[in-house]
């Protein structure tokens, strides 16, 4: 199902070909604001926004109307471990699209002005953050959890940070982390593969490789035990409820991750959601997440309750918990939360943009791409079993750390 080559310099080439005239493509690059050390952080967010800016060949407005122009889109984002640049375009695009992809990443030139002005807009979205707590409590609770360790790090940064950084320390940030053996260039549409082979040798084949550039992720993060109230007035209260979970290389993750849909999945017949919402009406949102790094994991529940209603939710919340690591699933339980979530992979992998981005982070991190049959086997080889053994290893109130806004 997937095709892959690799250039000589590093750089990784991973293909899905699909029979849609759109065709989505991005690069992976693996490195994101775990990265950074003091003074640099919010360094690889600030990058993601700064690489439009202008290159050696494009002022900003060229690079936004190369794809604009002709109906595609073209955006960015950063995580604690990845940062990605990708584009949605009509299929004869292609080659425009990975054009500009090399000239942003390898020869962006970071114009004063307009870094000063990006400043601006960073600042905004710090500030928007600031002002929504169901997306503040994310952030406050990763560094609470990992304090001390660079995953601890606002992905945003500092406004006392951003307001420093300089076109020279960004252009020296991407000569340090920007390398070949770190990208993944990623597609998902119809396109043969030799056809972009020789496109991507043709834009990525002269970037010289650095094999010298030390590995920043050496020290293994601490999940740290806290149980925090914070006084913010708002409206309803803010819970966060979570405990160190796999990371991606574990051989538990297929198994939490089964766990973690059917407890707080997007499904309404969630766990968390019959129990909590339908059956009390607590809240509007409540949810799980499980997020896993490339040395551990965090899984989160987070729920937007009544004021009153706050530690009746907790409590309803730990009974969840507890009940997934007591009583085992039936065969028949397991087998509908499998269908369900193969259903979900399955929709999701429907959309290309989905699948590209997917492709592309996995194949950063594995070397390697399991196709939706693959994952259906190891899915449906999961046992009620292993699912209680999983819970009952990560779900003891000892282990759990919260975070509460409130008044």
């Amino acid at each position: 199902m997937y095709e892959y080559h690799t250039l000589p310099n590093g750089i990784k080439i991973i293909l899905s070909h699909t029979p849609s005239r759109v065709t989505y493509s991005g690069v992976y690059i693996n490195v994101g604001s775990r990265d950074e050390v003091g003074a640099d952080e919010g360094m690889a967010h600030f990058i993601e926004h700064s690489l439009f800016k202008g290159t050696e060949h494009r002022k900003a407005y060229h690079i936004l109307n190369r794809i604009d122009g002709v109906g595609g889109e073209l955006n960015a984002f950063t995580t604690k471990e990845e940062t990605c640049v990708y584009a949605s375009s009509l299929s004869e695009h292609l080659e425009r699209c990975l054009e500009l992809f090399a000239d942003i990443l390898f020869h962006s030139t970071f114009p004063l002005n307009e870094i000063e002005r990006e400043k601006d807009v960073v600042l905004e979205e710090i500030n928007s953050y600031n002002d929504s707590p169901s997306e503040l409590i994310y952030d406050q609770y990763e560094e609470l959890a990992y304090e001390g360790h660079p995953l601890a790090h606002n992905i945003l940064g500092t406004k006392r940070n951003v307001k420093k950084f300089t076109p020279e320390r960004l252009r020296r940030h991407m000569e340090r982390n920007y390398t070949p053996e770190r990208m993944v260039v990623t597609v998902s549409g119809n396109v043969e593969m030799g056809r972009l082979v020789k496109l991507c040798e043709r834009y990525f084949g002269g970037v010289q490789n650095n094999r010298s550039i030390p590995n920043t992720r050496k020290e293994k993060p601490v999940f740290r035990l806290f149980d925090r109230h914070i006084n913010r007035h708002t409206h309803q209260a803010h819970v966060l409820i979570g405990c160190e979970a796999p990371d991606i290389y574990h051989g538990d993750k297929t198994a939490f991750t089964l766990l973690n849909n059917i407890l707080g999945g997007p499904a309404m017949n969630s766990r968390l959601n019959v129990a909590i919402r339908e059956r009390y009406g607590f809240c509007y949102n409540i949810e799980s997440q499980y997020v896993p790094f490339s040395d551990t994991g965090l899984f989160y529940i987070y729920a937007g309750v009544d004021l009153d209603a706050e530690e009746k939710a907790r409590h309803l919340i730990t009974n969840e918990l507890l009940r997934m690591a007591e009583t085992p699933l039936t065969e028949r339980q397991l087998r509908s939360a499998q269908r369900q979530m193969m259903g979900q992979m399955a929709i999701n992998d429907d959309f290309g943009m989905n699948e590209m981005q997917s492709i592309g982070k996995a194949y950063l991190s594995y070397d390697h791409v399991n196709t939706l049959e693959e994952m259906n086997a190891d899915l449906l080889a999961v046992t009620p079993s292993e699912l209680m053994r999983v819970a009952q290893e990560r779900f003891h109130p000892e282990k759990f750390s919260t975070l509460v806004y409130g008044n």
